[in-house]
C-alpha cells in the first residue's frame, strides 16, 4: 500500500483505506503514536516522585502535594472534551502536534516559577493543553488501522504511555536527586520536545478522516449522547474512571509511604521503582495480542483481577513483596486499559473520536478526584485505608466490565 496524501482531506471513495500491517505506513502511524503516548505520560506524570518534595519545600499536606498531578489530570479531562470537537474541524494530526509541543513547553516554564500556587497554575494548564492527544490518538487508531491489527496497534499506544510514564519518573526522581527537582523539570520538557518532533515528522495524514468545518454544539452534544445511549459503552466508561483511579492513588501514596522509615529510599531508588512502567509497556502489548485471539471482555476481566491483586499484596511490610506487588497491579492495569480502549473503537457507532474523549474524560476524571481523595484515606488510617480505597474501585470496575460483556449485542 502506498503512503498516505500530505494533504489531511476527506477520502474521495467512501470505501475506507486502512493502514494494513507490514506496510511503510502502518509502522510510521505505530512509531508515532508509541512517541504521542511516550510524551504526554511523561510529561504528565514527571511530578510523581516529586511530591514529597513538593511538601517538604512548599510547606503543604501530601493531598495538597498531589495537586500538582491532579490538576494536570482534571484539566485533561476537560480538555479532552473540547478536544473531541476541535479535531473534528482541525484535523486529528494537527491537533496532536500543537497539543505535544505546548505541553513540552510548558514543563520547561515550570522550571522557573516562583511559588507553589504558580506551580499548580502552569501544571493545570499542561494539563489542558495535552488533552489534545488521547482521545485523538485513540480515533486516529480507530479511524485509519485495520481493524483486525487494531488490537496490537493500540496495545503498542498504550505501551508508549507505558514507556512514557515510567521514563518521566524515573528520569525526574534521579534528575531531582543530582540536580534538583527545578533541572529535572527543564530536562523532562526538552525531552518532551524532541518526541514532538519525532511524532510530527513520522505520522501520516489520516485517509478516512472527514472534516467538519466550523464548530455545531449541536452536532458534538448529540454525538455524545448518542454514545451514552449504548448499552455497553457507559460501563467502559466507568472502567476507565475506576481502574485508573485506583492506579494512581496506589502511585501517588507509595511514593510517601516509601522515602519515609522504615525503608527511606532516596529519590534515585523511588525513581528506580518506577522502572516496573515496563512491566506495563510488555502487558499492554500482550493483552491486545490476547484480546484479539481469546476476546476482549475475557482479557478485560483478567486484567482488572490482576490489578487487585497487586494492590493487595503492597500491604505486605517486606520491601520487595511490595515491589513486586507494583509490578503486578502496574501489569494488571495496562493489560485492562489497552483492551478498555480498543473496546471503544469497536462499540462505538460513529463519531469515534467523541467516543474515545468520554472515555479519556472517565479516565482523566478517576486520577484527578480518586488520586486527591487516596490522600484523604493516607492521612486518616495509612496504607492500608489506601489499599482498601483501590480495591473498592476495583471491585465495581470488575462489575462493570461484566455488565458491558452482557449488554454487547456482538462478541468480542
Amino acid at each position: 500500500m502506498s503512503d498516505i496524501s500530505p494533504i489531511e482531506t476527506p477520502a474521495a471513495s467512501p470505501a475506507k483505506e486502512y493502514l494494513q500491517r507490514g506496510t511503510a505506513s502502518y509502522r510510521r502511524a505505530s512509531l508515532a503514536l508509541f512517541l504521542s503516548g511516550f510524551s504526554t505520560f511523561s510529561l504528565l506524570y514527571c511530578v510523581q516522585p516529586l511530591l514529597p518534595i513538593f511538601a517538604d519545600e512548599f510547606s503543604v499536606s501530601p493531598a495538597q502535594s498531589s495537586l500538582s498531578l491532579s490538576l494536570s489530570t482534571g484539566f485533561l479531562a476537560i480538555a479532552i472534551i473540547c478536544a473531541a470537537a476541535i479535531s473534528e474541524g482541525l484535523g486529528r494530526r494537527s491537533l496532536m502536534s500543537i497539543s505535544l509541543v505546548g505541553a513540552a513547553a510548558l514543563t520547561i516554564a515550570a522550571a522557573f516559577v516562583p511559588d507553589w500556587h504558580l506551580l499548580l497554575v502552569v501544571r493545570a494548564l499542561q494539563g489542558f493543553v495535552l488533552g489534545g492527544v488521547p482521545a485523538v490518538a485513540m480515533a486516529y487508531l480507530a479511524e485509519e488501522i485495520d481493524p483486525r491489527g487494531l488490537g496490537a496497534t493500540m496495545g503498542l499506544y498504550v505501551g508508549g504511555t507505558a514507556f512514557g510514564g515510567m521514563s518521566g519518573r524515573v528520569l525526574t526522581g534521579i534528575f531531582a536527586e543530582y540536580l534538583t527537582w527545578r533541572p529535572a523539570m527543564f530536562l523532562i520538557g526538552a525531552i518532551g520536545l524532541a518526541a514532538a518532533a519525532g511524532f510530527i515528522a513520522l505520522l501520516p495524514a489520516s485517509r478516512n478522516f472527514i472534516r467538519r468545518p466550523g464548530f455545531d454544539p449541536k452536532f458534538h452534544l448529540k454525538a455524545w449522547l448518542a454514545h451514552m445511549r449504548n448499552p455497553a459503552l457507559p460501563f467502559i466508561f466507568a472502567i476507565a474512571f475506576l481502574a485508573m483511579g485506583s492506579f494512581v492513588t496506589i502511585y501517588n501514596y507509595a511514593s510517601f509511604r516509601l522515602v519515609a522509615a522504615p525503608y527511606d529510599l532516596t529519590q534515585t531508588e523511588l525513581g528506580l521503582i518506577f522502572t516496573v512502567y515496563l512491566f506495563g509497556i510488555g502487558a499492554s502489548s500482550i493483552g491486545g495480542i490476547l484480546g484479539d485471539r481469546f476476546g476482549h471482555f475475557a482479557v478485560l476481566l483478567t486484567g482488572i483481577a490482576i490489578t487487585a491483586v497487586g494492590s493487595a499484596l503492597t500491604l505486605a511490610a517486606f520491601l520487595p513483596v511490595i515491589i513486586f506487588g507494583i509490578i503486578v497491579l502496574t501489569s494488571g492495569f495496562f493489560m485492562s486499559h489497552s483492551i478498555a480502549s480498543g473496546l471503544v473503537g469497536k462499540l462505538a457507532r460513529g463519531t469515534k473520536g467523541h467516543a474515545s474523549s468520554l472515555y479519556m474524560l472517565g479516565y482523566y476524571v478517576g486520577s484527578s478526584v480518586m488520586g486527591s481523595a487516596g490522600g484523604w484515606f493516607f492521612a486518616i488510617e495509612g496504607w492500608t485505608a489506601v489499599v482498601f480505597f483501590t480495591l473498592g474501585m476495583l471491585a465495581l470496575a470488575f462489575a462493570a466490565a461484566c455488565a458491558a460483556r452482557s449488554l454487547s449485542r456482538r462478541k468480542f
